[in-house]
């Protein structure tokens, strides 16, 4: 898995018509993983403000809406790559536009207790 993880506010800097061409910039590279036959999913993140965290704490459930004030940071989008190896994964992570205005967290699935 690629996570977009872009600094919180970011987006808010940029005006309508250059969010959308970077936008653009991004589905067009999602289609050029498709062809290539990588590319198992990709999908773009509103921004933090319109999210929730969620935590049962001794049985009862507690909601945090965002924005989260403790992140300067936040996952914009991800893109699920199947790759044969962790070097091929990064090379395509360097590859995405997003690299250069936001970091690409390389992630590899796999049980949470390994």
């Amino acid at each position: 898995m690629l996570l977009i993880v872009e600094p919180r506010g970011q987006r808010a800097q940029r005006s309508d018509a250059e969010g959308r061409a970077l936008y653009q910039r991004m589905l067009d590279y999602s289609a050029q993983l498709k062809t290539r036959g990588v590319l198992r999913a990709s999908q773009s993140l509103l921004a933090d403000t319109e999210g929730v965290r969620v935590k049962v704490r001794e049985g009862k459930l507690r909601l945090l809406d965002g924005p989260f004030s403790e992140s300067k940071e936040m996952v914009g989008g991800y893109f699920i790559v199947d790759c044969a190896t962790r070097e091929e994964a990064v090379a395509i992570a360097g590859e995405i536009p997003a690299a250069e205005w936001a970091t690409v967290e390389v992630r590899e699935f796999g049980p949470c207790f390994a």
